[in-house]
């Protein structure tokens, strides 16, 4: 029996992973697909999240007391949603509904962000999740690229 063939009749096939571009979308060189045609935009926005949080881990800014870890989770989803907004421009209530929030928060979050990019020590960092963040869903070796 062949790799890939169903087991059972009538069983559905495994999902590919291959991108439906819209019809309007330039393929012209770029080799850039936006992210949410490669993956469910919740996917998306999940790996943002968790490397952000990797990279707040890394950076050595572990949390020591239970409030602090509380404020430390809003700060890291803040910045996940905020990348997801302006490195990978999804629509905000997408990452809304990809973060189980609301339209506003989503808003906020961004406002927040942007607000403390003031301090260089956040605005590095913050860079540094936009350019790794975007090395992920925009290289060429990265998901869904030929």
């Amino acid at each position: 029996m062949p790799i890939g063939h169903l087991s059972q009749p009538g069983a559905l096939p495994a999902p590919t992973f291959q991108p439906q571009l819209p019809e309007d979308h330039e393929t012209s060189g770029s080799g850039y697909l936006p992210p949410s045609a490669i993956l469910p935009i919740r996917a998306v926005c999940r790996i943002a999240a968790q490397v952000t949080t990797e990279m707040v881990m890394i950076a050595g800014h572990r949390v020591q007391m239970r409030r602090d870890r509380r404020r430390t989770l809003c700060h890291i989803r803040q910045i996940a949603m905020y990348v997801c907004h302006v490195a990978l421009q999804i629509p905000m209530p997408d990452i809304a509904a990809a973060f189980g929030r609301d339209r506003t928060t989503v808003s906020h979050a961004c406002h927040v962000v942007e607000d403390r990019r003031d301090d260089p020590a956040y605005d590095e960092f913050v860079a540094a999740v936009e350019r790794t963040v975007n090395s992920i869903f925009r290289s060429n070796g990265g998901l869904g690229h030929e």
